[in-house]
């Protein structure tokens, strides 16, 4: 009995250290598999024309629940909530939205690889359940620099998204030999929804060369766009090799766009390598029609990915409208007040605010599910064909 008790101690020994593997393996597997898959080139116009003729016009929101203040918090294990994520992609559909633009990160698949394509999997459910297909994006240049795993920051009070992380962070952006872990996430994830009729579409990077303004200045690399621009391509060509179903974009969003030829760089990469055009604008009506006008010239589907800032003159009321007549897909920033704190102007890293601003610059409804502005919901019920109007 005793050599037989000493057998099964080995075997549970054995089994555990092999269950200690399984990540890594995993990952190995769902890696190899992109091999298996035949890149694809780049949509033509006719491709791009014939994909958005099959949808809806898109109308949603940029989604995050109102109990995460950034990525991580949102996706991981500990903090995935999927009632509030439920409940609040139900506000959506309320009004009419069918679509939902929603950020990923890389340090989730670093972390647990498996675990995030099942909550992804879990949040396509959910959203399916609502009418509502995620345009997911990979990654972002936009705020924090330095993100970390595990447990997140409380809001700093008053203060617009004052704990959005960077994906990649500034060490990993700077440090090539970070690149392949990169390119397995968004292979890893692609690969795994790559023919998933749930999912929109992708977006590959979010402002790719926005610098932070005066919130990380002091910290933000001064030649970021050096590295992000090669980084980029890589990040179109290894999207690509896995052939998804659904379009690939980068959104231009600050800039003259009047011609090809003033573009940037990194503007001029990002509409050449995209399936469909994407731009973002925080600006009057009368901006928002001209550049709608000047990304015409390229004769594919052109999706506005973030607008909404009411103080800027960026409203529902002038925008949707003109949307709507030009055929364009539209994403505002925001749909429930909560931790991103995204009711609050930008200027509230260098202004001080001690209590809620009179006029919201995002979002869509309080907590409570009540509306911010009832005539805004009444009118995007109204632009979507929505039979439920939000009271």
């Amino acid at each position: 009995m005793k050599s037989q008790s000493k057998f099964y101690l080995l075997v549970s020994l054995v089994y555990l250290f092999f269950q200690s593997c399984t990540s890594p393996q995993r990952e190995a597997k769902q890696v190899a598999s992109v091999e298996r898959r035949i890149p694809r080139e780049i949509w033509s116009k006719d491709q791009a024309n014939k994909w958005y003729a099959r949808q809806e016009w898109l109308v949603g929101s940029n989604f995050i629940p109102s109990n995460a203040i950034n990525q991580l918090e949102m996706w991981q294990a500990a903090t995935f909530d999927t009632t509030t994520i439920s409940r609040e992609l139900g506000l959506a559909e309320s009004i009419g939205m069918n679509t939902a633009r929603v950020y990923l990160h890389d340090l989730l698949w670093e972390q647990d690889s498996t675990g995030f394509l099942n909550r992804m999997d879990t949040f396509l459910n959910i959203a399916q359940r609502h009418g509502i297909k995620p345009l997911f994006v990979f990654f972002d240049s936009c705020w924090d620099p330095f993100p970390k795993l595990g447990t997140q920051r409380a809001p700093k009070p008053h203060v617009h998204n004052s704990g959005w992380v960077q994906s990649p962070g500034q060490n990993a952006l700077k440090d090539s030999t970070q690149y392949p872990r990169l390119e397995r996430y968004l292979k890893g994830v692609l690969t795994r929804f790559a023919d998933d009729d749930r999912v929109l579409a992708w977006d590959v990077w979010n402002e790719p060369d926005n610098m932070t303004g005066p919130s990380y200045e002091a910290v933000e690399l001064k030649n970021k766009v050096d590295y992000v621009l090669p980084l980029l391509r890589k990040a179109f060509i290894w999207a690509r090799a896995t052939n998804p179903s659904q379009p690939l974009t980068s959104g231009i969003w600050v800039g003259d766009w009047s011609s090809h030829e003033v573009m940037k760089p990194i503007e001029k990469l990002q509409v050449e390598q995209s399936d469909v055009i994407s731009f973002h604008n925080y600006d009057k009506p009368s901006d928002f029609e001209e550049r709608v006008t000047w990304l015409k010239r390229y004769g594919r589907p052109i999706l506005c990915t973030e607008y909404m800032a009411r103080p800027n003159g960026s409203t529902f009321q002038g925008f949707l409208p003109l949307a709507k007549r030009h055929n364009v897909a539209m994403y505002n920033w925001g749909l429930v007040d909560g931790k991103t704190q995204t009711k609050y102007a930008w200027d509230s890293w260098v202004k001080q605010y001690t209590s809620e601003p009179k006029e919201w610059f995002h979002d869509i409804f309080r907590k409570d599910g009540s509306p911010y502005r009832e005539e805004e919901t009444e009118l995007i019920s109204e632009l979507t064909g929505a039979s439920v109007t939000v009271k």
